[in-house]
């Protein structure tokens, strides 16, 4: 099992590790997106529990940038043969996830929304048949 995974990564060689225009652009995107994030709250545009998950991301993808032997320790023990391919797995499982969660706030907004209507237009008949 040992001798398969050296010839592996013998095979591999550099292919698996990040490219330095790799964990640059990571580290760039990280910033502005951790910048952006922190500007948009004290805006008030954006409410804490929503930037977390942004900033939170943004640091992890400046740790697999600055520490990449983490990254490419992470892609061989999931069987991935490139880091690159890892992280963008990892971005695309997040964003999947984020998009769920946002589906379901947003489902239970529109519920809490027709709730209210309906409250309205009840209390806007009563107002009238008082008239």
């Amino acid at each position: 099992m040992h001798r398969k995974q050296r010839v592996l990564e013998k095979e591999m060689g550099d292919a698996g590790m990040m490219t330095m225009t790799l964990r640059i652009a990571l580290i760039l995107v990280s910033v502005v997106t951790f910048f952006l994030m922190m500007r948009k709250i004290r805006q008030s545009k954006v409410q804490i529990e929503s930037a977390i998950f942004w900033i939170v991301l943004a640091m992890v993808l400046v740790i697999y940038s600055i520490f990449p032997a983490a990254a490419d320790f992470c892609a061989r023990v999931l069987g991935i043969y490139s880091t690159a391919n890892f992280l963008f797995l990892v971005a695309i499982f997040l964003l999947i996830v984020k998009v769920f969660d946002m589906t379901i706030q947003i489902s239970q907004l529109e519920t809490k929304i027709k709730e209210l209507v309906q409250q309205m237009a009840l209390e806007e008949k009563r107002h009238e048949e008082e008239k």
